[in-house]
């Protein structure tokens, strides 16, 4: 992966003895047939089953981003972008909302983003944004819970998007973010450099050999980083699923008030509810008490904050976008449980 700043220089800190991804995503399969035989096939199956479902979004990215390194075309995408940031974040807050990624199958995306040189402006509004909302979400969500709490899910979409955005705007004018965004895209460990910011795209790069070989390069540096991270994510998301119940961990969550809202964002946020489970479930627990805003922020929360999407958030930005990652999430999160309670 190339080292714009943004991108973390290695993963995790793990153990001496534990060093690589798929050595801990073994020792977690490898725990499950120890602790329960039975669920490991599950288990397996359903990370499979999971990336083979984002396999077209990880060929895409991959592809596009070996692209952009072999043309040199990465600083003509970051150009496009100067001078323009307020509109690139409200474009990023507005097709996050439309696109049909989960949080962890936009993590391809961000990675082609950073690559290409966003400003992280308007990559954390898409980041934030797109796990929402889409449109086969709005109509499931529309179908459990009503079009009022649907469409409201939608404007908090974009809302959460477009904060986190003008909030990363402001810290990175401030300074605070000055030496991790708006990077040119420099050299991965495929190339000795990277393509100066004026330097024209070679588009035909296939007939130059140097430009072949960092094409295959970065292709398989990509592929395996986001295969790894991914299958990890999946394997926990997994897990999450068997032994931690969403009906379990929801119904703590009742109630009255501010607090239950501000409760339900940071149980939500751990929790795993995809877009297709959690509008059923939540409709059976506003029916039991549950108030609209603290569904409304269980949902946002579990939705950009999952543990499957932190793991790989963790391993592609550094430490404190990921922390700004998750303190956007939740409070992104409790704001839009407030506001739906006011107006609901």
């Amino acid at each position: 992966m190339a080292d714009t700043g943004l991108i973390a220089r290695r993963g995790p800190r793990l153990p001496e003895r534990v060093k690589s991804v798929w050595a801990v995503t073994a020792l977690v399969i490898l725990e499950v047939a120890l602790l329960d035989p039975p669920q490991l096939w599950p288990t397996v199956e359903f990370a499979l089953s999971a990336l083979g479902r984002t396999a077209p979004y990880i060929v895409f990215a991959v592809i596009l981003i070996a692209g952009l390194k072999a043309t040199g075309s990465e600083t003509l995408v970051s150009r496009a972008f100067e001078g323009r940031e307020v509109q690139a974040i409200f474009m990023a807050a507005v097709f996050g909302g439309l696109a049909p990624f989960c949080s962890c199958q936009v993590i391809p995306f961000i990675a082609a983003l950073i690559v290409a040189g966003a400003p992280l402006s308007a990559i954390m509004a898409f980041w934030l944004a797109s796990p929402l909302i889409d449109p086969p979400t709005l109509l499931i969500t529309a179908a459990a819970l009503g079009w009022p709490f649907a469409i409201g899910k939608a404007v908090a979409a974009i809302g959460v998007g477009l904060m986190g955005g003008f909030v990363v705007r402001a810290l990175t004018r401030a300074g605070h973010l000055a030496n991790v965004s708006r990077q040119k895209s420099g050299c991965g460990s495929c190339c000795s450099s990277g393509p100066k910011a004026e330097a024209r795209p070679v588009w035909r790069f296939w007939q130059d050999p140097d430009r072949r070989a960092t094409f295959r390069s970065a292709l398989v540096e990509n592929g395996a980083f986001l295969l790894k991270w991914l299958a990890l994510a999946y394997v926990l998301e997994s897990l999450l699923i068997t032994y931690i119940p969403a009906e379990a961990v929801a119904s703590v969550v009742g109630g009255e008030g501010m607090l239950p809202i501000v409760i339900s964002a940071f149980v939500g946020m751990p929790a795993y509810l995809n877009s297709y489970v959690a509008p059923p479930l939540l409709a059976g627990l506003t029916d039991q008490g549950m108030t609209a805003g603290a569904a409304m922020a269980f949902m946002v929360a579990g939705a950009i904050s999952s543990v499957p999407a932190m793991a790989a958030v963790w391993a592609l930005v550094v430490r404190r976008v990921f922390a700004l990652y998750l303190a956007l999430g939740i409070s992104g999160a409790i704001l839009s449980g407030v506001v739906f309670q006011l107006v609901a």
